[in-house]
């Protein structure tokens, strides 16, 4: 089936459901033309979800399925995690909110690796709640990279704005000894080959932000830039990959800067999730790129605060749904473009039998 005229199953993991996830994931999916567009797939609970719609006064309706194999097009599908009542304390992590965060994401996970599902959303999740109750990771990115044995790369994204970081949640103490030249190139280049594959950009240009004040002012401020991250950028700008810098992250998030560049590499968390979430909070998504599955989720945590209080925004959620399936459909069609291009072509020769050669561009 063509790209343009699947049905994307878009499998969701509820997070922790005492915060603000089935809040936001209910309100992205309250507008009836809805499954015209995708097809989701919930992993939680009827009567959790029911006992929030009804909070929120919200007018939808599930599909209960006991997999994700069984869900029907053209309905809000939940594959029902467990049938009994669920303790519900919003605002409050508990051991039964997190054991579910932890199975939900589990199962959507499996679902996604036998292609029951095309892509996941994931709602926030309390790390460290998790880690507690032996969950070995501290985000969703470390899990991925663990069950599809490949780095991943943490990337923030809008229409206009998309930022990756090199290193994930890290103390700040740890953040120059995990930078390296080679890390750095490995980096620039998933990033170069995700811009071209998933987001349509045939010549990306990336800009590389550096690691000290001033970019290292020359080294007075550091050397990570001189011996690290300039000569990365030069070896692979020699072998044809647009990418410029390093440059001064105080000074580098103005509109006349960063709209010159198709997406940025920060060094670190803060330094690149500061200047996105202040730019683009409300309509930002959280793509985990580099990974053979496509996974999304808002830029935004569990908001204990102001759970069950009817006022959180589902934006960045919806965004969230909607960046994954135009993601899948950019994949899907580029790698048609390819298979297609490594097709054999067959030419008729003088003695009128038809013989394959190979594509121009093989060697």
């Amino acid at each position: 089936m063509s790209p343009k005229n699947h049905k994307v199953r878009v499998g969701i993991s509820i997070g922790d459901f005492n915060g603000i996830g089935p809040e936001i994931i209910m309100k992205s999916l309250t507008d009836k033309t809805i499954t015209d567009f995708f097809t989701p797939v919930i992993f939680g609970s009827g009567k959790l979800f029911t006992f929030q719609k009804n909070i929120f006064k919200l007018n939808i309706n599930f599909n209960y399925v006991n997999e994700a194999s069984q869900a029907q097009p053209g309905k809000l599908n939940m594959v029902n995690l467990t049938k009994d009542n669920v303790n519900v304390e919003l605002g409050v992590p508990t051991e039964e909110s997190t054991k579910m965060a932890i199975e939900s994401l589990e199962l959507a996970t499996e679902a996604l690796m036998k292609g029951d599902i095309d892509v996941l959303v994931t709602a926030p999740i309390n790390k460290d709640e998790m880690v507690k109750m032996g969950f070995k990771h501290a985000g969703h990115t470390g899990y991925f990279e663990e069950k599809f044995s490949k780095k991943g790369l943490m990337f923030l994204v809008t229409e206009d704005l998309k930022v990756a970081v090199s290193t994930h949640h890290i103390p700040i103490a740890n953040v120059a000894e995990n930078i390296s030249k080679e890390k750095i190139k490995k980096q620039i280049r998933a990033l170069n080959q995700t811009l071209i594959e998933d987001f349509c950009v045939q010549k990306p240009k990336i800009a590389v932000l550096g690691l000290n004040p001033h970019a290292g002012d020359g080294g007075v401020i550091g050397k990570e830039e001189i011996e690290i991250i300039e000569p990365a950028i030069k070896e692979l700008s020699d072998n044809g990959i647009l990418a410029f810098g390093p440059y001064p992250a105080d000074s580098f998030f103005q509109p006349n800067k960063y709209r010159n560049f198709d997406a940025v590499l920060a060094m670190y968390h803060d330094q690149g999730l500061a200047p996105f979430k202040t730019l683009a909070y409300e309509e930002g998504v959280n793509y985990t790129a580099g990974l053979p599955f496509i996974r999304t989720s808002p830029d935004h945590g569990v908001a204990y605060d102001i759970a069950g209080k009817n006022i959180a925004d589902e934006q960045s959620f919806t965004e969230a749904i909607f960046t994954a399936i135009k993601i899948f459909k950019n994949r899907s069609e580029y790698n048609d473009l390819m298979a297609n291009r490594m097709q054999p072509r067959k030419m008729v020769v003088d003695n009128g039998v038809d013989e394959d050669l190979p594509d121009e561009n093989e060697g």
